[in-house]
C-alpha cells in the first residue's frame, strides 16, 4: 500500500495508512488521536457506523445533485474542509495546499487561527475567500488584532469555537513532547529522520510556527515563550455575551462550531448566526461527552428551520456525510479526513480525499433513492417507516 499512487487510494482509511508512514509520530498522533481515554472519538466512529440507511430500488435515479449552499455559500457537495490547526507540520505550506484543493473541488476551506501558514499567507496564495475559525483567547487585544486582519483578507465567514474554553489533555500529546516547532527528543529526531519526504516538504515551507502569532509574542522566537502564551490564552470566562462582542466588530457571517447541547443550539439560533457546527471537537474535547451523531437529532428538533446546521466530528466516508444529512444537517466538516491526505501526499492527497467522499456520497444517494442532497432526511435511515 506505502507504493500505491494518491489517484488510486480507494477510502480514507487506506489514506490515513499512508499518511501514519510518512508523517513523524508526534505529528500524525496530534490530528489521529482524541483526549483522556478516547472514549468519544470512538464513540463518533461507531455511532455513525451504527446508522443503516434504506436500500430503495425502482427509482429514477439517472440526474443527481450534489450541490447546495453551506452558510449562504454555493458548495458542489455539502462538505467543507473544518479548521485544523498545524497543517502546515502535516505537510510543508498544508493550509495553502488544502484551500487551494478546496477552491478546486468548489467547496469552503477554513483556516485555523492556530495554523502554521498565516491569513495572510493564505490570503495570498488563494484566490477565492476562504472561512477563518477564531479562538475568544483572554487576550482580547490579540483578538480584536485578529479579527482586524480576517477582515483585511477578505475572508467569507468567521467560525467561533467556543468549544475550546479549557484545553482537553491529550496524553499522546505529553507523551510525544508535542511542539512547533518539534522538540528534538530522540524518539522525535528518529521519526523525523525515517520520513525525509515529509521533512523537505517542511523545510520549504513559508513558516515552521504559529504563522497568525508571528509577531504579536514577545520572545516568539521562543518555543517555550509561544507554549506558555498559548496555553494560558484558552478562556474559561468565555460566554454568549463574547459573542456580541465579535458581532459589533465582525460586519459579515458568523459560524458557531462546538455546539452539542439542545439548550445551548436554542441560545445560538438566537444570536441570529449563519450557522452552528454540531461538534465534539473530534473527540478531543470533554472525553465521556456523546457521539456528535447522537447529538444531532435533539439539536436539529430544538433549532428547527431557525438556523442551519453544519455536522462535524467523525466523518470518514460519503456514507457518514448521507447519515448526517439524514439527521437533519445541512453540510458537513472533515478534519481528520482531509489531514490524512494532506500527509499521505500534500494537495494531491487532499483533493483525493474529497473526490473520495463526493463518489461516496453520489453512489449512496443512488441506492437511497434520491436525486439530490437536499431531498436527504429521516426516510432514509432503515427502520424509519418512509
Amino acid at each position: 500500500m506505502f507504493g500505491t499512487s494518491i489517484e488510486d487510494v480507494t477510502c480514507i482509511e487506506d489514506m490515513r495508512e499512508i499518511a501514519r508512514r510518512r508523517v513523524p509520530r508526534a505529528f500524525f498522533q496530534y490530528a489521529d488521536h482524541g483526549s483522556y481515554t478516547q472514549s468519544t472519538l470512538r464513540a463518533n466512529r461507531a455511532d455513525l457506523d451504527g446508522i443503516k440507511l434504506r436500500q430503495r430500488v425502482g427509482i429514477d435515479v439517472g440526474l443527481r445533485d450534489l450541490s447546495t449552499t453551506i452558510a449562504g455559500e454555493p458548495a458542489s457537495l455539502p462538505l467543507a474542509l473544518a479548521p485544523v490547526g498545524l497543517c502546515g507540520m502535516q505537510f510543508g505550506d498544508g493550509e495553502i495546499l488544502a484551500g487551494r484543493a478546496a477552491r478546486a473541488a468548489g467547496i469552503p476551506f477554513c483556516l485555523s487561527t492556530m495554523s502554521i501558514c498565516s491569513v495572510e499567507d493564505v490570503a495570498s496564495a488563494i484566490s477565492a475567500p476562504f472561512w477563518f475559525q477564531l479562538y475568544m483567547m483572554r487576550d482580547r487585544g490579540f483578538v480584536r488584532e485578529m479579527i482586524d486582519r480576517v477582515l483585511a483578507a477578505q475572508c467569507g465567514a468567521l467560525v467561533v469555537t467556543l468549544d475550546l474554553n479549557m484545553l482537553g489533555q491529550r496524553h499522546c500529546d505529553i507523551k510525544n513532547g508535542m511542539s512547533v516547532p518539534p522538540r528534538l527528543t530522540l524518539a522525535n529526531l528518529v521519526s523525523m529522520a525515517a520520513r525525509p519526504a515529509w521533512a523537505l516538504s517542511v523545510l520549504r515551507g513559508k513558516r515552521k510556527t504559529f504563522g497568525n502569532l508571528d509577531g504579536h509574542i514577545a520572545g516568539a522566537d521562543s518555543l517555550t515563550s509561544v507554549a506558555q502564551w498559548v496555553s494560558a490564552q484558552f478562556d474559561p470566562t468565555l460566554s454568549w455575551a463574547d459573542i456580541e462582542w465579535v458581532r459589533e466588530r465582525w460586519p459579515g457571517r458568523i459560524i458557531l462550531k462546538g455546539i452539542l447541547d439542545r439548550e445551548d443550539a436554542k441560545i445560538a439560533a438566537g444570536l441570529g448566526v449563519s450557522a452552528i457546527v454540531v461538534s465534539n471537537h473530534g473527540g478531543r474535547q470533554l472525553d465521556g461527552a456523546p457521539s456528535a451523531i447522537s447529538a444531532l437529532p435533539a439539536v436539529a428538533d430544538a433549532v428547527g428551520s431557525e438556523v442551519e446546521i453544519i455536522f462535524d466530528s467523525g466523518i470518514r466516508s460519503g456514507q457518514d456525510v448521507l447519515r448526517a444529512l439524514a439527521l437533519g444537517a445541512r453540510s458537513a466538516m472533515i478534519g481528520r479526513a482531509y489531514l490524512y491526505g494532506l500527509g499521505a501526499g500534500g494537495q494531491r492527497g487532499v483533493a483525493r480525499v474529497i473526490e473520495i467522499i463526493r463518489s461516496e456520497l453520489d453512489v449512496s444517494m443512488a441506492l437511497t433513492g434520491l436525486t439530490s442532497v437536499a431531498a436527504a432526511g429521516p426516510q432514509i435511515v432503515a427502520g424509519s417507516g418512509g
